[in-house]
């Protein structure tokens, strides 16, 4: 998926005045390409995933996620949108406890129909991928932080979705388990042919993107450039 974004800005009403958030950011990003997004804690970065992935809108400025403006599209068309073609991992798995790792990845299917393949056929072979296929019975609190995480992963990638992002995807696990997880999101954005943006504050991890920016709210500094 390609993304066009110009000139963006989101503010939050607040007691005094507006609090701006993000002021005049624009990016553009080739279908296919990895991007890691880096900066402070509270400048922005996770607002600004949250409008990619268009949970909230932009209070100014354009998105255009392969050349269409997705927030023109009304409510209910809009999260068929965000369900077939964006995936998520967030810092926390939000794993739901009563339901197994395969019921868990197979959810985002539930919500509209699938064409082409079985979508448990392609649940199941995603849980392989992701070294997984020996726990598709298991709930959530009888898997590790890392087991979890890979289950989120795979249920982000279940749609195969044009867009996947992720929000410090690495920040609840210890160093070993973030290195398999990086691993596993390199390897499968290199055959999965998605496009790849990642919020960390883990250096190691923004090494291993394509590309890479510095974030402040009010502007996007690409490294090398």
């Amino acid at each position: 998926m390609k993304i066009s974004i110009s000139d963006l800005s989101k503010t939050y009403p607040a007691p005094s005045e507006p609090l701006v958030v993000l002021d005049g950011i624009s990016l553009e990003l080739e279908s296919g390409e990895s991007l890691a997004i880096q900066g402070a804690s509270g400048c922005g970065k996770s607002t600004f995933l949250h409008i990619l992935g268009t949970l909230e809108g932009p209070c100014s400025g354009s998105v255009l996620l392969d050349g269409s403006d997705p927030f023109q599209l009304d409510d209910q068309a809009l999260a068929a949108f965000r369900n077939t073609e964006i995936g998520f991992v967030f810092q926390d798995h939000y794993l739901l406890p009563q339901c197994t790792v395969l019921e868990n990845v197979l959810l985002p299917t539930l919500v509209s129909d699938v064409s082409g393949e079985e979508p448990e056929s392609i649940a199941l072979e995603l849980l392989e991928r992701v070294g997984l296929s020996a726990r598709t019975g298991h709930l959530p609190s009888e898997l590790s932080g890392g087991e979890r995480q890979r289950a989120a992963i795979a249920r982000a990638l279940v749609r195969s979705p044009g867009l996947v992002l992720c929000d410090e995807p690495t920040g609840n696990l210890d160093s070993d388990t973030a290195e398999m997880v990086a691993d596993l999101l390199v390897e499968l954005h290199s055959t999965l042919a998605s496009t790849l943006v990642v919020v960390t504050h883990s250096a190691r991890l923004a090494a291993r993107f394509q590309r890479r920016v510095a974030f402040s709210g009010r502007s996007l500094q690409e490294a090398g450039k």
